[in-house]
């Protein structure tokens, strides 16, 4: 049963995510893009796990909140840029999140643990944030992998796919085999794990 804090923390987070000038056809309704990408988190978090932290569930839906706020196109167009751009991102979305639960109440241990979290601290060497990177590769496969390679060349696909994987654990990978994709999708999946 979610906790009252938890309940208004994610409220507060899909009103700043309402926002989003982007949107995305959902079932026929156009909805902010970063609302639909934070609730698709917590469902997913909830499915892959049973057992999730509360700090672990806020940081899944807090994953990119108003990340519309810092373009892509804001940084060079290129590697470099693009990492930049991501380092500010994971600084930009901790610091909302943050501003918000001390809003609601929480204490300062869960509020700088959603903060670590989100940041994308010790990957493959804390749990949950193991956790939640897995998440992100599932949400991505699951909901944007299949408009991402309509766009892009199969090589390109391929060295997404690989990185993405990488990032992965055993049960992320396993997760991610028995999503289903299109014919094309999954071949390109194969021949990025071969």
């Amino acid at each position: 049963m979610p906790t009252t804090k938890l309940t208004e923390a994610f409220s507060l987070f899909d009103k700043a995510n309402g926002n989003d000038p982007n949107k995305e056809i959902v079932n026929g309704q156009p909805i902010a893009k970063e609302l639909i990408y934070g609730q698709r988190m917590t469902q997913t978090l909830n499915s892959f796990i049973s057992d999730a932290s509360e700090a672990l569930q806020l940081a899944a839906r807090a994953q990119h909140i108003c990340r519309w706020e810092i373009p892509r196109n804001s940084y060079p167009m290129d590697r470099v840029g693009y990492l930049k751009w991501r380092e500010e991102l994971k600084k930009f979305h901790a610091k909302k999140a943050v501003e918000i639960l001390e809003k609601v109440g929480y204490d300062k241990e869960t509020i700088d643990r959603v903060s670590f979290l989100i940041q994308k601290k010790k990957l493959k060497k804390d749990e949950d944030t193991q956790i939640l990177e897995d998440v992100i590769c599932l949400v991505f496969l699951e909901f944007y992998y299949s408009e991402f390679y309509e766009k892009h060349t199969s090589e390109k696909v391929i060295d997404i796919l690989q990185k993405t994987w990488k990032k992965m654990s055993e049960k992320g990978h396993q997760a991610a085999l028995n999503l289903s994709y299109p014919e094309k999708g999954l071949d390109l999946i194969k021949e990025a794990i071969a």
